[in-house]
């Protein structure tokens, strides 16, 4: 199965590592019955009251793969994926797996103008999101994004109020009174109309640059790589207990060793709604969580709330922290203050992932992000001008592997600036390896904006903001900020007589369907931005003035 926008291995490489066993020659879903009939009745997700043992995940996710096929999908699909944490997401993405339609993982935030573009984007003919969430009507939205897709897109709803015209998702994976023989029926015809190891496996968003965040295909070869060596750095086992916290359709808790590295081991899956510390606490103590992994905004509100909660942490033997920059006293902090051993991660869902050893020196563990999980992976640090830097050098990070992909989907133009011709991928990091060849992140030069592990498009901001009429010049800048990291500050330059609150601005993006952890936190006005030679708003001068000035006042 071939997608057009999809940028494969060189053939002699992709060959290399099959024959060295890097990639397993297997899809994803197809370990789904090899587990039910091993683990069988061992819990294997976990989502408040409702426990599903291994078989049930098999079951269940093949009942609805059947249910998926009859109404039209079929391998080679693609289908926007924005469900919360709970059991039918994880149900949901073996389903797809099993079937070989491609999920692109979206998250609860994002609102008509992200899942529009990604979904013109990958051909999505189905979205799969709640009936509501935190109040939000997922459902509306949904039948909105159908609408404006090119082709015809089915609405699958998990929830108890599913509206005519839209699909109930819980009844397509409903088993109850299903016979042996009808199980046994939907396991082979899916054993034989499912993927190959080289088909895309799922499409996952990149933190972007410019526009709408850019789309990563992960085939079942490398993405079972990723989990794999993952699993084996994080000390993965059957006694894991894996409490997915952050957004399970981030690379981090999905897959590095995320949710789907738990099950492969052999684990069991626990899912929070929220990752505020009271619900986090209470998982941890209640199913003996031995694992989790968060972004350095998310445990420092942990570590404030247990002073004062005194929750009952004493079976979390690891802390996975990455996602946005961490100073080592920080991070001796968080292991001390949670009791438990911490592994700084850095990663990207566009392939490589460092971790340090669960039995790392103090040291390496507070002091650096790790080594790659895989010595396939290739590491190199180059200057400005693209060559490579001297050993213990700091430069921008250019990584290569099994588990990195050669292009993202379908836009060769940014391929070209974010690959080199030798198949080397622009990570747009500041990087240092030291001599044992541990990752140590210094900061970046890509054009983003993070906010607590969330990486926002200063460019996407900017176009929304641009358009407003008022507005005559903006430019998006990363605010630093004690908790988040950084928060989105916009400098802006209006039209004679006109002007907005950051109130006023706020609104309009959301009222065109910019997801809410994108909306500029504070807002600048200038009577004139300063520019770069070639006309460009000048960002380094504006960061500098934010320094100067920092904190500057709010504007009203």
């Amino acid at each position: 199965m071939s997608f057009e926008g999809f940028v494969p291995w060189p053939e002699d490489l992709a060959h290399a590592y099959r024959a060295a066993g890097v990639w397993p020659g297997r899809t994803m879903g197809s370990y789904l019955w090899e587990w039910a009939e091993t683990r069988g009745d061992r819990v294997a997700v976990v989502d408040g009251t409702t426990r599903l043992t291994y078989r049930d995940l098999a079951v269940r996710a093949d009942a609805l793969a059947v249910g998926l096929a009859g109404r039209g999908l079929e391998r080679g699909d693609t289908v926007l994926v924005q469900l919360p944490n709970t059991w039918e997401f994880v149900v949901v993405t073996a389903a797809l797996l099993r079937l070989g339609v491609v999920p692109t993982m979206m998250l609860p935030p994002h609102r008509d103008h992200e899942l529009t573009a990604i979904g013109r984007h990958v051909g999505a003919r189905a979205l799969v999101v709640p009936g509501t969430w935190r109040g939000f009507d997922h459902q509306e939205l949904a039948f909105r994004v159908a609408a404006a897709l090119p082709g015809p897109a089915e609405v699958l709803v998990v929830g108890d109020d599913v509206a005519g015209g839209a699909v109930d998702v819980r009844a397509l994976l409903a088993t109850d009174g299903d016979t042996d023989g009808a199980v046994e029926e939907r396991r082979r015809w899916l054993d034989e109309h499912g993927p190959a190891p080289s088909d895309i496996a799922v499409f996952l968003l990149s933190g972007g640059t410019t526009g709408v965040p850019k789309v990563i295909s992960r085939t079942h070869d490398d993405y079972l790589f990723n989990i794999v060596h993952c699993a084996r750095a994080c000390a993965f086992g059957e006694d894991t207990v894996y409490l997915a916290v952050l957004p399970a359709g981030h690379n981090f808790p999905l897959a590095s060793p995320g949710l789907l590295g738990a099950l492969h081991a052999g684990g069991r899956v626990v899912l929070s709604a929220s990752p505020r510390p009271e619900p986090v606490f209470a998982a941890i103590e209640a199913e003996r969580v031995t694992a989790t992994s968060a972004v350095p905004a998310v445990v420092l509100k942990w570590m404030d709330a247990a002073a004062t909660l005194k929750p009952d942490l004493s079976s979390l033997r690891y802390l996975h922290v990455g996602g946005s920059m961490l100073a080592p006293d920080i991070a001796e902090r968080m292991a001390r203050t949670l009791d438990c051993r911490l592994q700084q991660v850095y990663g990207m869902a566009e392939g490589l992932v460092c971790y340090t050893p669960p039995d790392a020196s103090d040291e390496v563990a507070f002091g650096t992000q790790g080594p790659p999980v895989s010595a396939f992976d290739e590491l190199l640090i180059v200057d400005e001008d693209g060559t490579p830097v001297p050993p213990g050098g700091t430069g921008e990070l250019l990584t290569r592997g099994p588990g990195t992909p050669r292009g993202y989907y379908g836009v060769p133009d940014q391929n070209r600036l974010s690959f080199t011709e030798d198949g080397w991928f622009r990570t747009g990091d500041l990087v240092r390896l030291t001599p044992e060849g541990h990752a140590v992140v210094c900061g970046r030069v890509k054009d983003l904006i993070n906010r607590g592990g969330e990486k926002i498009s200063a460019g996407e901001v900017e176009t929304l903001i641009q358009e407003l009429p008022e507005v005559a010049e903006v430019a998006a800048v990363p605010a630093p900020d004690p908790v988040y990291g950084e928060r989105v500050c916009v400098f802006v330059r209006f039209h004679g007589g006109c002007s907005l609150s950051l109130a006023e601005i706020s609104r309009l993006l959301t009222e065109r369907g910019l997801a809410a952890f994108k909306i500029p936190e504070r807002l600048e006005v200038l009577t004139a931005l300063p520019h770069t030679a070639v006309g460009k708003a000048d960002k380094k001068a504006l960061k500098a003035l934010l320094a100067d000035r920092n904190p500057l006042p709010r504007a009203a």
